[in-house]
């Protein structure tokens, strides 16, 4: 049973689009998305520097683009679909809930939103490795921040102000590793409850349909049965934690066997390697990668 993954903000790379744009029909394709998003994407994906690609507004439209590319030269047939935080949206395009264009069309408008909610207070993100996970969850609560993205295989992301981050570091769980993460805010936090609105009046535009395909939320790593429903939940994911620990769960579950991790891949395939035991992955980071992903699926 195949899975294909689509990873979450902070996998992009300078230039990594670049050796993806000699295969037949990207370039066009991701000139024609630029056009929907209002951003040249083959220009951020191959020539931007690190900091122009960290930027909200412009990380999350490239990040859906690419995974939908590569999952458009893969041509895989995949029995379950999910993605991390802004991953749902390539996901939900895969499944068929929303067309490739209409996806962009929101990112960019989450993007946007999510940016302008990051610059109301200075916030940020620490992910913590290891430790005692109700230890690590109680430390978090202890100071007044959230949990924002719970990965399972001992990782979770705090998220919440630089003060409050700066004393959880003061403070940290016995045994946990903290990293800050270069990110532009405390996503999925009540700190980006401004950017919810502004998402779901552009959701109005667009008119879902049912999924294709298996097709599970961050909400809670259950299958969504309407397209209604998980556009709903993509816009309140916005200020809601991920729940990636009960994505494998889920997955486990199922007896999903295979995961595929569309481009830039790494980060996801990485906690199934620990939190999914036995599961067999492959990471698309470049075209390289796409025999040894064809080859799990044969």
């Amino acid at each position: 049973m195949l899975v294909l993954v689509a990873p979450g903000q902070g996998a992009q790379t300078p230039g990594f689009l670049a050796p993806w744009l000699e295969l037949p029909g990207v370039a066009d394709r991701l000139g024609a998305w630029s056009e929907v998003v209002g951003l040249d994407l083959i220009a951020y994906g191959t020539t931007a520097g690190a900091d122009e690609i960290r930027d909200t507004a412009v990380a999350q439209p490239l990040l859906v683009a690419a995974a939908l590319a590569s999952a458009e030269v893969l041509g895989a047939a995949p029995d379950v679909l999910a993605g991390h935080s802004v991953g749902e949206f390539a996901a939900a395009a895969l499944a068929g809930v929303l067309t490739p264009e209409q996806s962009l069309a929101l990112v960019r408008e989450r993007a946007k939103a999510m940016a302008k909610a990051a610059a109301v207070t200075e916030t940020g993100m620490s992910a913590v490795l290891g430790g005692d996970e109700a230890e690590v969850l109680a430390a978090i609560e202890r100071h007044g921040l959230t949990p924002a993205n719970v990965n399972g295989a001992g990782q979770i992301v705090a998220g919440g102000t630089i003060e409050q981050l700066a004393a959880f570091k003061d403070d940290a769980p016995a045994r946990a590793r903290l990293i800050p993460l270069k990110v532009a805010g405390a996503f999925h936090t009540a700190h980006m409850a401004p950017a919810v609105e502004s998402l779901r009046e552009a959701a109005k535009t667009v008119t879902p349909a049912d999924p294709e395909v298996t097709l599970l939320s961050n909400a809670d790593g259950q299958p969504v049965a309407t397209g209604a429903e998980f556009v709903e939940r993509l816009v309140k994911q916005i200020s809601n934690p991920v729940r990636w620990d009960a994505c494998m769960q889920t997955m486990a579950g199922l007896g999903v066997t295979t995961m595929i991790e569309l481009l830039p891949g790494g980060t996801l395939t990485g906690l199934a390697k620990r939190g999914l035991r036995g599961i067999r992955t492959a990471a698309l980071k470049t075209p390289d990668d796409l025999d040894a992903a064809r080859e799990l699926i044969k």
